[in-house]
């Protein structure tokens, strides 16, 4: 217990109210904190009215990475990531694979300060930094003050995010951001409520927002019999063509039983074929995974080209060449030396 309070951090956001209550404002729940009660996220406490981080500098995952497990197919190919995260979450899915630490009733962790992350980045020879596993948004000031340091000694920064998070936030912190993969859960706001315990539309905004400063590439998993509505899909995919441009890349899914929804199948096949099918009208770049369907290889838009050959984690070939195919000089938008 003396550890934890040795590693509680103020927190950023929030605004104090009457009777020592506290109103976050990091994420859209806004929630509205009681004394020595926590938010929604079960890591953020109101102590004696002022709001803390119950996780700054508590790491409960800790890993070296390809970066292609993000996934992140158009960042630094074949790179390796040093990966942290913390307990908790702003959202309670009930297809959570990392349920365990994400939806922890516990504080847990072992320290480890921003200055040691980067030592152990640079030692292990990663070029960037991934804020994942669990929401990178609930431990905020921990993962602000590990970019900034990270950017100072050259080391890149990617995060994993349901991007549930408010616009000032973004604003302060993703200039120190070089790479996001959003998991866009589903592109209905019924499936957001009742599976998620959230809401879509401050998720568009905050994708909206966050292109303003890095590159994008977005995950959706599909869950048989909740988002796997083709016409869903389908709209999804047209807005992020429009709002994001046609050469975002996106990755495909495969749902396997886990969390609360141990009773739903995996995802067919032939659901994952269909909805590639679909965002290939849209898109440029779509991928199939958690399947071995061979649907992982960055293909040029133009002349069909096979630029990066993968196989699951591993690059086998990357022949892009300062951003471009080189077979018909198109550029390929991403980052790949």
């Amino acid at each position: 217990m003396k550890k934890l309070k040795v590693l509680m951090k103020e927190a950023l956001f929030y605004k104090t109210l009457k009777d020592k209550n506290v109103k976050c404002e990091l994420c859209p729940h806004f929630c509205i904190i009681e004394n020595n009660c926590t938010g929604k996220c079960g890591v953020r406490k109101n102590i004696e009215g002022k709001l803390f981080s119950l996780v700054y500098g508590l790491l409960c995952s800790t890993t070296i990475d390809p970066i292609e497990k993000k996934p992140l197919f158009h960042f630094l190919p074949g790179s390796k990531t040093f990966s942290v995260g913390t307990v908790g979450c702003n959202l309670k899915c009930k297809q959570c694979q990392n349920f365990e630490t994400a939806q922890s009733e516990k504080i847990i962790g072992e320290e480890l300060k921003p200055e040691l992350v980067i030592a152990k980045a640079i030692k292990n020879n990663c070029e960037s930094i991934a804020y994942t596993y669990n929401e990178p948004t609930v431990f905020y000031e921990y993962a602000l003050e590990t970019a900034e340091l990270a950017h100072q000694a050259g080391i890149k920064n990617v995060l994993v995010t349901n991007a549930f998070i408010n616009l000032e936030p973004i604003e302060k912190l993703y200039p120190f951001i070089d790479a996001v993969n959003i998991d866009l859960k589903s592109f209905d706001e019924k499936f957001y409520n009742e599976v998620c315990i959230a809401r879509l539309k401050p998720v568009l905004q905050a994708i909206k927002k966050i292109k303003e400063y890095c590159l994008i590439e977005i995950t959706n998993l599909i869950i048989p019999g909740l988002n796997d509505d083709l016409n869903q899909i389908e709209d999804m995919c047209k807005w992020i063509s429009e709002n994001l441009g046609k050469d975002t890349p996106l990755h495909f899914s495969r749902f396997f039983p886990q969390n609360k929804l141990t009773h739903i199948y995996p995802t067919p096949e032939e659901t994952l074929l269909k909805a590639k099918e679909i965002a290939d009208k849209y898109l440029y770049y779509v991928y199939i995974g958690n399947i071995d369907l061979n649907e992982e290889s960055t293909y040029c838009p133009r002349c069909k080209e096979e630029l990066i050959k993968r196989l699951k984690f591993e690059i086998i070939e990357n022949k892009i060449n300062e951003n471009k195919c080189p077979h018909c000089k198109l550029t390929i938008k991403g980052v790949f030396e």
